[in-house]
């Protein structure tokens, strides 16, 4: 286990220079992003700690590579993160065959293709991830009838 955060080098990135006596640095090296550490699971930019929550439920959707559904579980996935964000601590997306397509919270089944005939509409997945995550949530719109 690491107990602190070292960097590297002071010197810049892209050009590797430290700029010792030679102003302004190059427009190249004053654009330069800083470099992120990854130090014990959290993600470290320079001295400045950016949070990672994986403590909130996991979402996967398991699609069929066969059938090109990647595309629609990422739109779901993107909806559903737009929707929860932080409330959730992972959606991923599993690659499958066989005309899969599964959605689970946790381990529970929220939707099965095959199951449940075909694929959710969007307000119908929200609201089964609703009632799993967060069961007192208003989905606005969604929940009206």
């Amino acid at each position: 286990m690491v107990d602190r955060l070292e960097i590297e080098s002071s010197s810049c990135p892209p050009c590797e220079d430290d700029h010792a006596g030679r102003y302004p640095p190059s427009p190249a090296c004053v654009e330069a992003p800083p470099i992120p550490t990854t130090i014990g699971g959290a993600s470290f930019i320079r001295d400045n700690l950016v949070s990672m929550t994986t403590t909130g439920p996991r979402v996967t959707i398991a699609y069929c590579t066969q059938c090109q559904w990647l595309l629609r579980a990422g739109w779901m996935a993107q909806e559903l993160l737009n929707t929860f964000g932080t409330d959730l601590g992972e959606v991923a997306l599993v690659p499958g065959t066989g005309g899969i397509f599964h959605v689970a919270v946790d381990g529970r089944t929220v939707w099965d293709r095959k199951a449940d005939g075909g694929f959710p509409d969007i307000v119908t997945l929200k609201q089964r991830v609703r009632d799993i995550v967060d069961p007192a949530r208003d989905l606005g719109h969604a929940d009206r009838k």
